[in-house]
């Protein structure tokens, strides 16, 4: 149920560092959710066209998703988290990552042919 998902306009690592980040990204997730990673899905989209404050430098967008609530701590310390994480990973700097937070009914969350 929760979701990490990055769009970036870096070029992505290699297919290994990717699967490294994207673990790292799952299990912090799980973490600072309190749910099982089980549930956690990650995704990396990379070398996509994007632009941030009127450059094309490298950024980042990313969505996190889950089914319940998060609070205002849980985002702010998931935003140094992930930025660090993001900025470690692909070389994008944390003032050009924007991460939107989104919480979400379990009703308006399907799985396994039913909703949560």
């Amino acid at each position: 149920m929760p979701l990490i998902k990055v769009q970036t306009s870096a070029t992505a690592p290699a297919q290994s560092e990717v699967e490294t980040m994207l673990k790292s990204l799952s299990a912090a997730l799980a973490k600072h959710l309190g749910k099982p990673e089980s549930y956690v899905m990650t995704a990396l989209e990379s070398d996509a066209t994007m632009t941030f404050g009127g450059t094309s430098a490298p950024t980042c967008y990313v969505e996190i998703k889950n089914v319940g609530s998060m609070s205002p701590q849980q985002t702010k310390a998931m935003s140094q988290d992930f930025c660090q994480k993001l900025s470690e990973g692909l070389g994008v700097p944390s003032n050009r990552i924007y991460i939107e937070f989104a919480d979400s009914k379990g009703s308006m969350w399907g799985w396994n042919g039913s909703t949560f």
